[in-house]
């Protein structure tokens, strides 16, 4: 019988046509994210996994697919729906879709800077109540972000990208913090390596790009917002968690800074109270990676690491935290 291969949530087809010539493959098609009962049942007897974000991987999960289980592939360039210590413990490999989406998440980091720099969503609404009688010389004034300084956390492949948006678009002095040293960044633009305090305390846009760990949960929380300067502006398309975000709410109300921009939300999908209300934020429903191209390209990845594990070879993306 050939091995079986689930897919958790529907996905792009590539996935399914790379793996269906060779193994079973069981996708759930009915839009919503399993019960934990439903996802127990639907792993029974898998040979791989493909999860979402909104799939919480732990040990239930791997005693439930059993010990024929090889790979969970996470169709997600972040790994922390994934209990990495039970899937070794298990010898379940964990692979996730780093690079296949990079262009595409700095793309939406910029957007959504451009957006709540220049107040897009506040004149938009302006415009489609009827309110626009005459050119006004005193209404939504912008902060501009060309020469400014923009302070990178998570100089890694999608902040080392957006930082070089910033730099080479709109000439942006580059700040950053990672955990390791980024010099290739620091030889093309003249990045220059911060503490975060420091970058928080000098930077005009501080754009997040790290992965949900312990270490960085909460990372922004009222101390950290209140350091920002005054006009700064917060994008955020890491991880909702990333930020403690009552405090970001107090911080837009009371203009501690100027903006934000938000892809992902600490308790996704329901938003903190009086968050949607602001004017001064950019709510987007966690889609800095849905293009096309990149969806595909994730989906055919997740596809040939599953592949590679179950046809003996090693993955091309194993996941590996520097963290």
């Amino acid at each position: 019988m050939k091995k079986k291969v689930v897919i958790l949530r529907e996905i792009p087809k590539i996935a399914e046509e790379i793996l269906s010539s060779k193994f079973r493959v069981d996708i759930n098609k009915s839009g919503e994210v399993l019960t934990r009962e439903k996802l127990y049942r639907r792993v029974r007897g898998a040979s791989a996994i493909i999860s979402l974000l909104t799939d919480r991987i732990d040990e239930e999960v791997l005693h439930a697919a059993g010990e024929q289980l090889q790979i969970v592939a996470n169709y997600a360039v972040g790994y922390d729906n994934i209990n990495l210590a039970a899937c070794k413990k298990a010898g379940v490999i964990a692979t996730n879709t780093p690079g296949q989406l990079t262009e595409s998440v700095a793309e939406h980091a910029m957007a959504l800077l451009l957006t709540a720099s220049r107040r897009i969503i506040e004149a938009d609404k302006f415009m489609r109540e009827g309110k626009y009688k005459r050119w006004e010389p005193l209404i939504f004034y912008g902060e501009p972000i060309i020469g400014r300084t923009v302070g990178i956390i998570g100089a890694g492949r999608i902040g080392a990208a957006f930082a070089r948006m910033c730099h080479n678009g709109f000439r942006m002095k580059v700040l950053y913090y990672d955990v390791q040293p980024n010099y290739q960044l620091e030889r093309e633009i003249g990045a220059a390596k911060k503490s975060i305090n420091y970058i928080l305390k000098n930077a005009d846009v501080v754009s997040l790009h790290v992965p949900l760990l312990p270490s960085t949960k909460h990372l922004i929380g009222k101390e950290e917002l209140w350091t920002m300067k005054k006009g700064a502006i917060l994008i955020n398309t890491s991880r909702g968690k990333v930020i403690k975000e009552k405090y970001l709410v107090g911080a837009l109300k009371e203009k501690r800074i100027f903006a934000a921009g938000i892809d992902v939300f600490e308790h996704e999908p329901k938003l903190e109270p009086g968050l949607i209300s602001l004017p001064n934020v950019v709510l987007t429903p966690h889609i800095a990676s849905a293009t096309l191209f990149a969806r595909n390209q994730m989906a055919q990845m997740a596809a040939r690491n599953v592949l590679m594990v179950l046809m003996g070879s090693k993955p091309v993306n194993p996941i590996e935290s520097k963290y």
